[in-house]
């Protein structure tokens, strides 16, 4: 189901992640790498946001005239339990919609590389989105980057904390462009076309 949401409000792109070199390649920062690329694909560079503690990006997406959109694209610079504070404070400051809101993320019931698209929804237990949806509902977007299931005994928090694999980083790169074209194309065109092209 589409949302039908004011033209002219900015979208909220949310990489979420933990801030700090020593998780820059965990697979719980997926949603940091694709914040990158966005951001190098619109020529903006990541800056402090103010008293919100995040970092952000502004600029439009799209072709230019009528068919771009204004985003703000953030890193929440919390660590990812308590994510929900600094994007409420960017929703407010920039006055988006929540539906106007897309969460980038690590999706444990996933495989590796599969994306799937989606508005509202449980956490699955994700505490980036839970903390998310306790300030501010669950009626936001989802770009959930599948990283599959821990192996064996391992813990899912180790698991999550772990760098991807060598195996996973030959095509990490493919995979972070097709979740940065999957959130382009929701903004764009909306939920239900960007679903039929990306939910696999």
């Amino acid at each position: 189901m589409d949302v039908t949401t004011d033209a002219n409000a900015p979208w909220l792109i949310v990489g979420l992640g933990n801030p700090g070199p020593e998780y820059a390649m965990n697979r719980h920062n997926i949603g940091f790498m694709v914040a990158d690329l966005l951001a190098e694909r619109i020529g903006g560079r990541f800056k402090r946001a103010g008293k919100a503690q995040a970092q952000v990006v502004e600029g439009r997406l799209g072709p230019p005239g009528t068919g771009s959109r204004r985003v703000v694209l953030a890193k929440p610079m919390s660590f990812m339990n308590v994510s929900g504070g600094p994007v409420n404070a960017l929703r407010d400051f920039y006055k988006v919609p929540v539906a106007n809101i897309v969460a980038v993320h690590d999706e444990l019931d996933i495989d590796y590389g599969m994306l799937r698209l989606k508005l509202g929804g449980g956490d699955n237990g994700h505490n980036g989105l839970k903390s998310m949806t306790k300030v501010m509902g669950a009626d936001y977007h989802r770009v959930r980057f599948g990283i599959g299931r821990p192996p064996g005994r391992m813990q899912v928090a180790d698991f999550v904390l772990k760098d991807f694999s060598s195996g996973e980083r030959k095509e990490l790169d493919y995979f972070v462009d097709r979740a940065a074209d999957a959130a382009e194309a929701l903004v764009l065109e909306g939920l239900e076309r960007a679903q039929s092209t990306y939910n696999s």
